[in-house]
């Protein structure tokens, strides 16, 4: 996804200074790490691993497709006992200590991802304990518990908080709400950068607009998540579809409806967002493309993003398996946000690939089987009543203990 929200950065910033201007190479990973069968990518894991997991799965919920139990199993074991995630953690039966580096990013995105497949309220539980415990008293959270808050991080935990039937408005710290956050990181709407957020604020207060803070706030001032719906087709803060709402105070959709008139205006031209590494010239930013067309549909509905999402299509496809999981779980959310199908993305089948990235995921209920699984169980129905039906007329007065099948725990 972005920098901020994930450390991957720090992994591949070698791999970055020597890549291609068109599309920067995921790191390779160390001789030293010993990928884990239940991990999605190839990649050195130690920055993302918990990350780009948590995406892809909750990317194959998206797309109706049961993740295999080990991929899952492989999640829910990075757990630290106090219910915090690190990136990653090569030995993960060792309890954690204070040399663990936990994150409030993939703790938040486990959650989210852990959520949606359901059956793990126990792991969301203690997870989203741990998030109110690192709780900053302006409302936010900072990618590392201690720091100061950001827009980024406090947007995954409030999708996170939302996804685990928490209401996010009434998480608070010192009498602030994560929107209290989010609202302080909103540019006015005059300007430079008018109506975006801030990633943070500088070291002299200023705030400078940035488009992947931006996209990570809106969703987040929506109560939304990576896997965030269309919203109301031209909804906005005036009520015109365009604009930037200046009343004081700002309502947190208000705020989302400004951030994303910035958005709309910097795909306007090209169709995407650019990025630009030191001493390089500026060049397409593929993952903040899919998270502007995320938040520009969670806003204002499909048609605010058809022009980045047309350009995703068109174009996303090689950055995709160049980069992993994690980057074609981004242009899954693009789709699901959007209602495009991300089986026939621009020719390409993105849960396709996404699967041939880990461990195969469950086959499909097929019409066939469940109808023979019907024919199964009625069989064995009408058996069990035969026989219930024999005893009582032998007047034996036995009762039957039917036993259920057990639920399949993803």
């Amino acid at each position: 996804m972005n920098v901020r929200r994930s450390a991957a950065a720090l992994a591949a910033a070698g791999v970055l200074a020597a890549a291609s201007p068109a599309l920067a190479a995921s790191p390779s990973p160390s001789p030293s790490t010993v990928l884990p069968s239940g991990l999605y990518g190839d990649t050195d894991p130690t920055y993302d691993g918990v990350w780009r997991q948590s995406l892809a799965l909750l990317a194959q919920h998206t797309a109706s497709v049961t993740p295999a139990a080990k991929a899952v199993d492989w999640l829910t074991g990075q757990q630290c006992a106090n219910g915090a995630f690190a990136a990653f953690r090569a030995e993960p039966a060792r309890a954690c200590d204070a040399k663990v580096m936990v994150d409030s990013n993939s703790t938040a995105a486990a959650v989210q991802a852990l959520s949606a497949l359901g059956g793990h309220e126990g792991a969301t539980g203690k997870a989203v304990t741990w998030l109110k415990s690192v709780q900053n008293k302006d409302g936010g959270w900072s990618y590392a518990p201690g720091g100061a808050s950001d827009a980024n991080s406090t947007g995954v935990v409030i999708g996170a908080l939302a996804a685990a039937g928490e209401r996010p408005a009434e998480v608070t710290k010192g009498g602030r709400s994560p929107y209290d956050a989010l609202l302080k990181l909103a540019l006015p709407c005059t300007g430079e950068g008018a109506g975006a957020f801030a990633y943070q604020p500088d070291k002299k207060g200023v705030l400078t607009a940035n488009a992947d803070a931006t996209a990570a706030a809106v969703v987040g001032a929506l109560s939304a998540g990576f896997d965030a719906k269309p919203g109301e087709s031209g909804k906005s803060s005036n009520g015109s579809g365009t604009g930037c709402a200046a009343s004081a105070p700002l309502t947190a959709e208000q705020a989302a409806a400004n951030g994303a008139g910035y958005l709309a205006k910097a795909v306007a031209a090209d169709g995407h967002l650019t990025s630009a590494l030191a001493g390089a010239p500026e060049q397409p930013d593929y993952g903040n493309t899919a998270d502007a067309v995320v938040a520009l549909a969670a806003q204002g509905g499909a048609d605010r993003a058809a022009k980045p999402l047309a350009w995703l299509e068109q174009n996303a496809a090689a950055w995709a398996k160049q980069s992993g999981p994690a980057a074609y779980a981004q242009l899954v959310f693009a789709a699901h946000a959007t209602g495009a199908d991300p089986r026939d993305f621009g020719g390409t089948d993105l849960v396709r690939a996404l699967n041939a990235t880990g461990p195969a995921p469950q086959p499909a209920k097929t019409a066939e089987t469940t109808e023979k699984a019907a024919k199964d169980d009625g069989g064995s129905g009408t058996n069990v009543w035969w026989m219930v039906g024999t005893g009582l007329a032998a007047g034996a007065g036995i009762g039957f203990l039917l036993s259920s099948r057990r639920k399949q725990q993803l």
